[in-house]
């Protein structure tokens, strides 16, 4: 053999070099790979990437005030609201022209419901003015500045224009410092009044009450999911039967039955009265308020904890708490240095499903939680479809998504994300 052969690359069946051809059957191994991952990364990015980021981006889109009044911002971001003096004629009648477009193309009342978002009664100032306003002609009927103070006084009050021109950047953080029971002002950030600080309230609470809710579960759940794991197989498939069974019911219907069940006159307080455990006059107030809540989320989110549980529990030998009850331990010595360590992936996947799941949750707390037991998407929900108020929305539940994301980061430094296990 030559020199020349013995130091050529070597080559595959068909003659190319079998570098290439190794090459180029990954590729064809990785395109193929890709092809069949591909209708489930185009659902992933439909529907739940773009959601979420339309979401973010809904919380600091602020473009209404620009594109329904363009010329009025050009003229607020030559004046100074500082020093106290209204803008002059040419602002007015910049207002003016640009009014009697936005309302032929009814965009002015959006604009108002945008701007009272921020300050009460400008809802209500844009859509009656704009009825008067229609019939000025911008090119022959100036000046303008009297003629829109004598429309409403409001339009010669400088805290008006102040709110237009605080509020007509294209990108704002004005929807996250609500969220946070804060406001953009002309002088920067600055709190609420105080009877409007509710959010940071009802953040507190739905975490606080999501955490008794998830503890809850935990120990109420670990009892049932071990019978499940220890029993003889029949007796267990009818306990996982009634274990499912609220799965087949509507979580409407059973939100529903909890609130006939915690009422004053409702089946617990007649039992209790009945029993003598409680007077007729000192019925439990367990509807309308936290308790409620956290009764009937309980009771609706226990699947979901004792499944993981018994998923682990399943796998966990009977043969370690005999051999470690064989050198001398007791059975709780056995139960908590040997069977309660393995079990903990199982009550760690069954806490940050049943935890996220409950700050997630509406439809219970809004049926029994009153005023008191309701959360933070509650409010979401009420932005979303009472007041309108999508950035607001968008903001809160930006911010909600970050605390599951810190809190899971948090419990993926101190426990460990690689020990939670199903089974």
């Amino acid at each position: 053999m030559s020199d020349a052969t013995q130091s050529g690359p070597v080559l595959a069946a068909d003659g190319t070099p079998l570098k290439r051809s190794l090459a180029r059957s990954l590729r064809v191994q990785k395109m193929r790979a890709m092809a069949l991952i591909a209708p489930l990364l185009i659902f992933v990015l439909i529907s739940f990437i773009f959601p979420i980021g339309k979401m973010l981006f809904k919380s600091v889109q602020n473009d209404i005030v620009e594109q329904t009044l363009p010329l009025t911002v050009q003229q607020l971001n030559q004046w100074d609201a500082t020093t106290g003096e209204l803008p002059d004629e040419a602002l007015y009648a910049a207002f003016v022209a640009d009014m009697v477009v936005a309302i032929d193309a009814k965009k002015h009342t959006r604009l108002g419901t945008r701007l009272n978002y921020e300050q009460t009664g400008m809802s209500s100032l844009f859509r009656k003015s704009g009825r008067k306003i229609k019939r000025l002609d911008p090119e022959t009927d100036g000046p303008f500045k009297d003629k829109l103070i004598k429309i409403d006084k409001k339009w010669g009050e400088v805290e008006t224009w102040s709110v237009i021109k605080t509020h007509s950047v294209k990108i704002t953080n004005g929807y996250f410092l609500n969220a946070v029971d804060m406001q953009r002002t002309p002088e920067g950030a600055q709190a609420q009044p105080e009877d409007k600080r509710i959010l940071i309230k009802l953040f507190q609470r739905t975490l606080i009450m999501s955490l008794i809710i998830t503890c809850s579960c935990i120990m109420l759940s670990y009892p049932v999911a071990w019978l499940l794991a220890n029993l003889p197989a029949r007796s267990a498939n009818m306990l996982m039967i009634l274990v499912l069974l609220p799965f087949w019911t509507s979580l409407l219907v059973r939100t529903s039955a909890w609130k006939v069940m915690l009422q004053q006159q409702g089946v617990i307080n007649e039992t209790l009265v009945w029993l003598g455990l409680v007077a007729d006059d000192s019925r439990l107030a367990l509807i309308n308020n936290a308790t409620g809540t956290i009764i009937a989320m309980t009771h609706i989110l226990l699947p979901f904890m004792i499944l993981p549980m018994y998923s682990v529990m399943r796998t966990i030998q009977p043969t370690y708490l005999r051999a470690a009850k064989s050198m001398g331990a007791t059975n709780w010595t056995a139960f908590w240095r040997v069977y309660f360590p393995l079990s903990v992936p199982g009550i760690g996947a069954g806490s940050i499903l049943v935890f996220i799941l409950a700050i997630g949750y509406y439809i219970t707390p809004e049926i029994v939680g009153g005023t008191k037991g309701v959360f933070i998407s509650n409010r979401i929900a009420y932005h979303i479809s009472s007041s309108l108020n999508w950035g607001l929305a968008a903001a809160l539940g930006s911010i909600l998504l970050a605390v599951v994301l810190l809190l899971y980061w948090c419990y993926d430094k101190i426990v460990g994300i690689d020990n939670v296990k199903l089974g």
